[in-house]
């Protein structure tokens, strides 16, 4: 295994901060606790250490028989799922060569096999590289080289994108397909990836995802605890390429308890996995917090407004982790009932927020509110979350147990008084150990203030009196598209490679769906500007980048504006695109 030169011991990681518990919180006069804290709990929070696989084993040890996995109409048992598990790991360590602190890519759909994947790497003591199942041939080929990953472990979807570049790139290539884990006659309507005929397995590395299992391969005594790297999500910059983001198990078992804890979970809830699994908050708060108490998931492969009220009435579900625009679509839905939601206890997300007309209906309809977080993938999901009791509309909520955060002047980095607006600083147990083989990056964005290592969070926001944070801006151009995050310089690169493009810059336009969308501002090439129309811009972009980075708006000009430097002047095009709304 590569040296690591960001391990830490388990203890290092979990506490950097001496302040322990709720009194030494309490006196800390710089870090006070909301008056909103969550009532008879602690400030600091106590869980299993261990590796992130040992949350899985837990709970199927405590009860096998318990249902783990709801798929259209399947049930998979939390002991079939170990079972699972353990074969499929002890595959990558025989078959596949993997060996500790390998990386490994999993880029699928949300499903079994998903679950499966995500904890069979885990066992085999490598680290998870998950991918966005929409990336392009370009992306996965620049992901693969710069994690080092030689395994991959794929929906059968992305056969022909992998195809393209898997001799150069990958020595073994494990495909699922979806439909295998559905029953002969399912409970509810497949989506279109479940119903495609199944796909002849090209020559090469390829090797299917069931026969894979049914090998029946033991592993190696497992090995990997607290301080070993566990997951490894990738995040775009402001410029240049995407950067992992290294996350050790203490990271990971810590936000899955955290959230467990928060929003009340245990052996009896049933959890939706409708978010992306392979993003920070679908893997974290529904995903590991789900599996950490031995709850039920319920997976859904593509999102399905229609299906969501026959499968909340039928599964009794008491959480749902979403995206506003997910729950304005099944309000609009004409299976909606007031049955939908009879279960449902907790409705969670992040990323945009809630539209007032909706957070009204669901508290006057059903006594529902909707409780915001926040984090990064730098962060691997939540650092801060409003309490379930006493969420605030459209705010990020408090820092969550053993996380500290602050508001600083973005160019001094002073802490900043209540209500000014300034830069959110967070440090926790959740903060990464660093960014992949890249320090340059990693000294931008950690700072130590008073003794305590912070990550630079390139939101600005500020803190009211009852200690809840909001946001409202960003230093960093990230674009929020129904949580997915684009980032404008490495879209614009893109845009680049057109021959026609003289200058581009790509701001983010107002979007009564999304809450926001992709806008690029072009300015052609003189003897281009008769005969290149923003259709071709479009279709373009849709071969070089992932369809929700794809601009849905495209404006051609003559000039772009400059900055004092001669720099082109994002900002003064996005503030005037947004005042448009208010025209």
């Amino acid at each position: 295994m590569e040296a690591d030169p960001h391990r830490k011991s388990a203890e290092a990681l979990r506490f950097e901060s001496d302040v322990t518990d709720l009194d030494d919180r309490k006196r800390d006069g710089r870090e006070a606790l909301s008056p909103f804290w969550p009532a008879g709990s602690d400030f600091h929070l106590s869980w299993p250490g261990g590796s992130a696989f040992e949350n899985l084993e837990r709970s199927a040890r405590r009860h096998p028989a318990r249902p783990a996995i709801f798929y259209y109409g399947a049930e998979i048992s939390y002991g079939e799922l170990l079972t699972r598990v353990v074969a499929l790991a002890g595959y990558l360590q025989q078959r596949c060569g993997v060996r500790r602190g390998d990386r490994v890519m999993v880029d699928m759909q949300n499903s079994p096999q998903f679950v499966v994947a995500f904890h069979a790497i885990l066992r085999a003591d490598a680290v998870v590289v998950p991918v966005n199942p929409m990336n392009v041939v370009g992306e996965l080929d620049f992901l693969a080289a710069d994690s080092g990953a030689r395994v991959a472990l794929i929906g059968d979807e992305l056969i022909d994108r992998f195809a393209e570049f898997v001799p150069t790139r990958f020595d073994h290539v494990i495909v699922a397909r979806y439909a295998d884990e559905a029953p002969i006659s399912p409970s509810d309507p497949l989506p279109e990836v479940m119903r495609r005929a199944p796909v002849r397995l090209p020559d090469g590395p390829f090797v299917d995802f069931a026969d894979a299992l049914a090998e029946g391969c033991a592993p190696a005594p497992h090995l990997n605890g607290d301080d070993d790297l566990a997951v490894m999500p990738y995040t775009s910059g402001t410029v240049g390429h995407p950067k992992a983001c290294m996350h050790h198990h203490s990271g990971v078992t810590f936000t899955a308890a955290a959230q467990a804890k928060w929003y009340g979970f245990d052996e009896t809830s049933v959890v939706t996995a409708f978010m992306p699994l392979f993003h920070v908050a679908g893997m974290q708060a529904s995903m590991s917090a789900g599996l950490f108490a031995g709850a039920a998931l319920v997976i859904m492969s593509r999102w399905d407004r229609g299906l969501i009220p026959a499968l909340f009435e039928r599964h009794g579900v008491t959480y749902w982790n979403a995206a506003p625009t997910m729950i304005a679509d099944v309000l609009a839905s004409p299976d909606y009932t007031d049955r939908t939601f009879a279960e449902l206890k907790t409705l969670t997300g992040g990323g945009a927020s809630m539209p007032a007309a909706v957070a009204k209906r669901l508290l006057e309809r059903h006594g529902l509110r909707f409780c915001e977080g926040y984090g990064l993938s730098e962060t691997i999901s939540a650092t801060h979350i409003n309490p379930v009791a006493h969420p605030k509309p459209q705010c990020l909520g408090i820092p969550i147990y053993d996380t500290y955060s602050m508001i600083a002047d973005p160019e001094t980095l002073a802490r900043k008084p209540d209500g000014e607006t300034g830069e959110i600083l967070v440090s926790g147990p959740q903060v990464m150990a660093g960014y992949w083989r890249n320090p340059d990056a990693d000294a931008k964005v950690f700072v130590t203030i008073d003794g305590r290592r912070y990550l630079r969070t390139g939101d600005l926001g500020y803190v009211d009196e009852d200690g809840y944070f909001f946001i409202v801006d960003r230093l960093k151009r990230m674009i929020n598209v129904s949580g997915y995050k684009v980032w404008p310089a490495e879209s614009e690169a893109l845009l680049y490679q057109h021959p026609a493009v003289q200058e581009c810059c790509v701001i983010s336009a107002p979007d009564s769906y999304r809450g926001e969308t992709v806008k690029a501002v072009v300015r052609l090439k003189a003897e281009c500007r008769d005969q290149v129309t923003a259709e071709d811009i479009i279709s373009f972009a849709r071969t070089v980048m992932a369809n929700y980075k794809v601009p849905r708006i495209v404006e051609f000009v003559d000039e772009l504006p400059r900055s004092g430097s001669n720099k082109i002047d994002w900002r003064r095009l996005q503030d005037a695109e947004w005042a448009k709304r208010n025209d």
